[in-house]
């Protein structure tokens, strides 16, 4: 990509909402308004996501009777037999932010998909 386009893409961005996932696991999700050429990403009116310790985590066991009890429910089986393991993950606002360039893991875009009549907006990936 030329200096020119990456310039115009980045400015594109501006004002949009972003998720910043970062190397100690956290998740920052607010506007971006800025960066620099260290890679460094300013954010504002900021969430930020922490995974609950491992102690909170439900522990997988082999129990031949946990998809007996209501199979047609997903989220209540055992994590080994399902596959998916949900965790809700605790947040607090923090506004404007400083997200270091050299902390950062993956930048993920917030779309949303076009208002229809009488549907809501949900996001997009």
């Amino acid at each position: 990509m030329e200096n020119f386009q990456a310039v115009q893409y980045l400015e594109s961005l501006l004002g949009k909402t972003l998720r910043i996932h970062t190397t100690d696991t956290r998740l920052f999700v607010g506007t971006f308004k800025c960066t620099d050429n260290d890679r460094n990403i300013i954010l504002a009116t900021t969430h930020e996501y922490r995974y609950p310790t491992s102690a909170t985590l439900p522990t997988s066991t082999n129990n031949a009777d946990s998809d007996s009890a209501n199979p047609s429910k997903e989220e209540d089986r055992e994590p080994a037999a399902s596959g998916v393991v949900k965790a809700n993950m605790t947040s607090r606002y923090i506004g404007l932010v400083v997200v270091p360039g050299q902390y950062i893991t993956k930048i993920e875009l917030e779309e949303f998909r076009p208002l229809q009549a009488g549907t809501r907006q949900e996001p997009v990936g």
